[in-house]
Formats: structure tokens, sequence, C-alpha cells
């Protein structure tokens, strides 16, 4: 990974839009830092299409959607894009499958979830499970004392062991039945919101992340971006980006964007 100060100039002033993961690559300990707000309103001042691409559940995608400056949201690990039309004054909904659908497999998932409760102690469902539309998440950091490698890993096996796709994101480890992921939906997305075939623009793009659930982000586009918290998870990652900011977390955010937007004048 090279240092963000090696960011090409003539990729950031060709440069459209930002896909950026939430947790801890947006927010530091949980909470969004002035820095990185203001980061996020300095992108649509440069008229910068900028949109999450996150684990977190509907709830808060439609609450991101409609009061962010952001051009849309990718939800629950790319269950689902939201996008709000201010001339209409409308959410626009998109579903990789219909939540009816979701909805028959619910009991599964949460049986399976209370499976992972009983077989591996300290972990719990996720806070925001209620918001929940298309997956469940085993909490093993945010509201929980933190568990161990190990301990993550048993969640995962369990997963693994009743066909369900999973991926861990710094604080939850996410389960859902569905061939997608952040990426599918992220190129959904472009081509019916942007207009955008992504495989063709993606040099045109910047993603910031910082864990595994983002590896897919990491190995398409040429310039991903980790936040200098992507080190914790260094050793399990199959695909790093190909640059690292200096700083963690929401300062990292704010300081990649800076040194983007500094690079256009």
């Amino acid at each position: 990974m090279k240092g963000i100060s090696s960011f090409p100039r003539d990729a950031a002033r060709s440069l459209l839009g930002v896909f950026f993961d939430i947790d801890d690559t947006f927010t530091t300990s949980g909470k969004i830092p002035l820095v990185s707000f203001s980061a996020l309103w300095e992108l649509s001042l440069h008229n910068i299409h900028a949109v999450p691409i996150t684990g977190r559940p509907a709830g808060w995608c439609d609450h991101i959607a409609r009061m962010w400056p952001v051009t849309g949201i990718v939800g629950e690990n790319g269950a689902f894009y939201f996008n709000y039309d201010v001339s209409w004054k409308k959410l626009n909904r998109r579903f990789f499958f219909s939540p009816d659908e979701a909805g028959r497999t619910r009991k599964k998932l949460l049986d399976i979830g209370e499976e992972i409760l009983k077989a591996i102690p300290g972990t719990a469902f996720a806070s925001d499970q209620a918001y929940r539309l298309f997956d469940i998440a085993i909490d093993f950091t945010e509201d929980v004392p933190s568990l161990s490698r190990d301990d993550v890993k048993k969640i995962c096996d369990i997963f693994a062991s009743h066909g369900v796709h999973h991926k861990v994101s710094s604080i939850h480890v996410n389960g859902w039945f569905g061939d997608y992921d952040k990426l599918t939906m992220t190129k959904i997305f472009s081509r019916e919101v942007l207009g955008l075939d992504l495989d063709a623009h993606k040099d045109r793009f910047v993603f910031l992340g910082d864990s595994p659930n983002d590896e897919p982000m990491f190995r398409f586009f040429p310039h991903a971006i980790g936040v200098a918290n992507i080190k914790d998870f260094s050793d399990i990652l199959a695909w790093l980006p190909n640059y690292i900011t200096e700083k963690r977390s929401g300062e990292g955010f704010a300081e990649a964007i800076t040194k983007i937007l500094a690079l256009r004048t």
C-alpha cells in the first residue's frame, strides 16, 4: 500500500465520486468526527458524488439517504440502495430481492443467530438488528466486550455450516441469504442512479474502507484507499487497497478527501 501522498493528480482531477464505508472509516469510536462530516460536505460542494457503502441496516439508511449530503447509500452489505430525489421529495428504494422474499428466510436466519449466541459466550445480536430487513448482525465488539479473532472465526464457521453468506466488518459479522455483496449493488446503483457502467469508469471513483467486508471493493477499484486501521486486518485480507492514510478512522477519511481535493486545484 502506498501512502495517500502518492495519490495521482490526474485521478483526482477526473474524479466523479467517492464510495465509502461508514463504521471506523467515516466514524471514530462510534461517532462522526467534525472533520469527516465537513469533508463529506466539501465533496458535495465540489459536485462529487458521495455514496456510503455499508453493512448498516435499512432503518439507518433511510435517515442517511434523506439527511446526509450524499447521492445515495448502499446498505446491509449490498441488499439494497436508497437515494432521495429532492425535486420530487421521494425516497427511491431498490432491493436486490423483495423484502417479502427475505421475510420467508427471516426465522431461519434468527435461529442460526441464536445458535451462535449459545455457542460463543459474549456475542449478541447487534443493537441495530431491529432495523434490518435482509440480514442478521452478530456483535463482537460494538456494544459487547471485544471478542478474540478465534471467536470471530467461530461465528463465521457457524454461518458457513448453514450455507449463509457472511462478512466481517470492524464491529459485526453479518449473515444473509442471497448472492450479493457491496460491489454487486454498487454497480447496480452506478448504472441506475448515476447512469454509468462502473466497469468502464471504475478509475474515476475512489473507495475508502477499513475492514474485511470491504475487500471486494479494494480488489475492484484501482484507486481504493484504506484508512490506517486497515492494518489491523492486513494479515487476513487477500486483497489490500492501493493507498493508505496516515490517520485512522474518520480522521483518515478526512485526510484522504482533503488530499484529493487539493490535487484538483
